[in-house]
């Protein structure tokens, strides 16, 4: 899969094309277990399944995502990609459960699968598959800020993962005949699959509670602060927080109680300008106070 194809595909083109090489993956992993009635391979297939869901949810969570702000939405529709990865999330969790359960009843019948190196062969051809969509959904989740994204290409690197170490075990159960070690992995693959779903719902729970900006977003905003706010007294009560590929930004700027409002007009202007250059998609709101409001912690910043 070429590299750089996450940075010339739009959102909404990525959004399809993880719908269709879902549904390929998923028809080959349903093959390959239908050719070798493997536990290992039936957990594989049931995350692919998630997979499918979780990309036509996606789909549709980043096309509402995108519309602009309207009058009944005035901070825009931003958190609807949290959703989709909740639920992502919620899925992998029941996936993981279902696998634990058929692992169980095959370690306890002791039914054995009938290996054959094509049904492998079939598994390998869907491994590079996701391999190759998860580098593009993450390095696309990256450059769009996009957290349904970022949840599919983390599930779609767990679902590689996982199928290597089932396909290296099930090359041991051919080799060996210890056909004991099948449900054992499917149940190794329940719980990998398990963890995934809970850092999922954990990640995508923060933006719905309105996780603030990173560290590193956050000293951008205070870089810009110290550099560009030439003629205010002071910068104090700053708060983030993070809505998909959006972040929001406010906070008290105090300025000489006999500065006009023009004056203080044309600071905030020059700051919202700066922090939205250094932080595209950024949406600044400033509180500006006069000097009887200045504060011990505040952010003083370097005279222009």
């Amino acid at each position: 899969m070429p590299l750089g194809l996450s940075s010339r595909l739009s959102a909404s083109q990525i959004a399809t094309g993880t719908i269709a090489v879902s549904v390929l993956v998923l028809a080959l992993k349903l093959g390959a277990w239908a050719l070798t009635g493997s536990v290992a391979l039936f957990s594989d297939a049931m995350e692919s399944l998630v997979n499918v869901s979780a990309a036509v949810l996606a789909w549709f969570a980043i096309r509402y995502a995108e519309r602009p702000a309207d009058d009944g939405h005035p901070f825009g529709h931003h958190k609807a990609e949290y959703f989709s990865a909740v639920i992502e999330g919620i899925m992998i969790i029941l996936a993981a459960v279902l696998i634990l359960h058929q692992a169980v009843v095959a370690l306890v019948s002791g039914a054995s699968a009938n290996l054959t190196p094509v049904g492998l062969a079939v598994n390998a051809l869907a491994l590079m598959v996701n391999l190759g969509w998860a580098q593009v959904l993450l390095r696309a989740g990256g450059r769009l800020k996009s957290p349904a994204f970022v949840a599919g290409g983390r599930h779609l690197m767990s679902d590689v993962w996982t199928s290597a170490g089932v396909m290296v075990g099930l090359v041991l159960v051919l080799a060996t005949g210890w056909h004991i070690l099948d449900p054992i992995l499917a149940l190794l693959v329940a719980v990998n699959i398990l963890r995934e779903g809970l850092h999922v719902v954990s990640d995508s729970v923060d933006g719905l509670m309105d996780k603030a900006a990173s560290p590193e977003e956050q000293e951008k905003i205070a870089a810009v602060i110290l550099g560009s706010g030439g003629g205010a007294l002071q910068i104090h009560d700053i708060k983030t927080r993070r809505a998909g590929k959006a972040i929001f930004v406010e906070f008290h700027m105090v300025v000489d109680g006999d500065m006009s409002v023009a004056e203080s007009h044309d600071i905030c202007d020059r700051l919202e300008e700066e922090i939205e250059a250094a932080l595209p998609g950024v949406h600044v709101t400033i509180h500006v106070e006069p000097d009887n409001k200045l504060e011990e912690d505040g952010i003083e910043p370097a005279a222009l």
